[in-house]
């Protein structure tokens, strides 16, 4: 069983954020990077179905050159080998441009299952997933909590909305969007370190991919920290009219009862 999972590098969660000077990003020079979180679910998912069916894990990341740190990362944890598309402006491609960019260096390996994280913790896109499924051809389902292998198709359970969920069985090759939490992350250990180290990189370059970010579809016009402000409303009437006044925001607009 051959298995792709689609993996991001993001800013760590811990780093001090400041915007840089041009207002439509953070300052990178201040950031250090991890896997996206949902991706990183989505990875020991595969790495699970590895260890019970056999098989092997490709981890396949699209950025630039530090993105080799997230890349190790995976194969210290159990890839058997990695694809690096590397883009040195990644942030420029939309969910769009992404997904053709993923699609273009995984047709050739006609993977039997396709995993992504359920969105990017960055920039909160959540479409890339079904996207690259779209332009594979291959049949999906999103927020995956559980994967079972059946004979020529997987059974997966699927998160709804008040604590509802589904369960599809769906035919081999797929693509699944993974939900975070739905195990527990390993870590990687010594000897995995030390054999990342012999294992294989595939690297390519969008125009080997004979693909760009041109022409993206949606624009980032302006990063900035939620600007704060106070504000006072007096209730004419009586004590039981502002009280009804009173009860009425802050059901309907401040929505906290």
């Amino acid at each position: 069983m051959k298995i792709i999972v689609a993996i991001k590098q993001v800013p760590a969660r811990d780093s001090q954020l400041r915007v840089a000077a041009s207002g439509k990003w953070i300052e990178e020079a201040d950031l250090s990077y991890e896997i996206n979180e949902p991706d990183a679910y989505a990875l020991e998912e595969g790495l699970q179905l590895k260890e019970k069916h056999g098989g092997e894990v490709i981890a396949l990341c699209a950025g630039p050159a530090r993105a080799a740190q997230t890349i190790r990362e995976a194969l210290a944890k159990g890839a058997d080998r990695a694809i690096h598309i590397e883009e040195e402006n990644i942030g420029a491609y939309d969910p769009l441009a992404a997904a053709r960019l993923l699609a273009a260096a995984l047709k050739p390996e006609s993977p039997d299952l396709v995993l992504t994280g359920l969105q990017s913790d960055d920039l909160g896109y959540g479409q890339t997933g079904v996207i690259l499924a779209e332009l594979l051809g291959l049949p999906h389902a999103t927020i995956i909590m559980q994967v079972e292998k059946q004979d020529g198709s997987i059974r997966v359970k699927r998160e709804l909305e008040s604590g509802w969920f589904q369960h599809v069985e769906i035919p081999l090759p797929a693509l699944l969007t993974i939900q975070s939490g739905i195990s527990k992350l390993r870590y990687a250990t010594l000897m995995g370190i030390k054999r990342a180290k012999s294992k294989e990189i595939k690297r390519l370059a969008p125009v080997d991919l004979g693909v760009s970010a041109a022409d993206p579809r949606i624009a980032l016009q302006r990063v900035y920290a939620p600007e704060r402000s106070k504000q006072t409303q007096l209730f004419d009437g009586s004590p039981q009219e502002a009280a009804a006044q009173l009860v009425e925001k802050l059901k309907f607009e401040v929505r906290v009862i």
